[in-house]
């Protein structure tokens, strides 16, 4: 389903004429369903870790770089976000606060595994990685449209022939309880039909719960204390 398909179902709802284009029409109506559906689509693409934007992101150390640019498609970081090394069996320490960050920096700490942060549109990892030596970690994609062809993504939309990666009814449901909301129409009854299909789709999106047979030896967050062998 193309945007235009979205919005030509849409203005039925909204008390709009029928429309024949929307890029890169001059009607104000349809100029202004257009920024609705593109800040709907927004919230949509921000309110969950959607699995259909979930990516891997790889830096491969060269034993001195301790900066590195964030993926040119990336949003945000997953929750719980964890950063992984293929030279150890344990995550590399993330710490939250640029503070601390900082005053680890000046103060020259000697970390026992690589520590990472991001800010500045940067990722950073100190120590610097070992020369070949590849970090990984899952990160949420932007791009959130396609063309027509199936293979260019877009973080906005800008033809009419464009789709919407996630799921179409909802961008079509959050569209007519946004754009009531915007004229100070009554919307109560759009906004919990857009609440329930996005929660329905949210549980689908997570999948399956694991199932474990026999006994839980450890909790679900012990990490090894030490990733390397200890010799007496």
């Amino acid at each position: 389903m193309t945007v235009l398909s979205i919005a030509q179902r849409v203005t039925p709802k909204i008390g709009l004429e029928y429309p024949d284009e929307l890029y890169p029409s001059v009607i104000r109506e349809f100029e202004e369903l257009r920024d609705v559906m593109e800040d709907m689509a927004t919230r949509i693409t921000e309110g969950h870790e959607w699995q259909l934007l979930s990516k891997v992101g790889t830096i491969t150390g060269d034993g001195s770089t301790t900066a590195w640019d964030l993926p040119s498609d990336y949003d945000r970081m997953v929750q719980d976000s964890q950063v992984w090394s293929d030279s150890l069996e344990t995550p590399l320490t993330h710490l939250t606060s640029l503070n601390e960050w900082l005053g680890l920096d000046i103060q020259s700490f000697d970390f026992v595994i690589n520590a990472w942060t991001i800010y500045g549109g940067q990722m950073y990892i100190t120590p610097a990685l070992a020369n070949g030596v590849t970090a990984q970690f899952f990160y949420q994609s932007n791009l959130t449209f396609v063309e027509d062809d199936g293979t260019t993504f877009k973080t906005v939309s800008d033809v009419d022939s464009d789709s919407f990666r996630l799921d179409e009814g909802l961008l079509k449901l959050g569209t007519i309880w946004r754009w009531k909301s915007y004229k100070g129409q009554t919307y109560a009854e759009e906004l919990e039909d857009y609440e329930e299909k996005k929660e329905r789709l949210v549980v689908r999106d997570k999948g399956a719960r694991s199932l474990r047979l026999g006994r839980i030896r450890l909790p679900n967050d012990v990490q090894i204390a030490y990733p390397q062998t200890i010799t007496p």
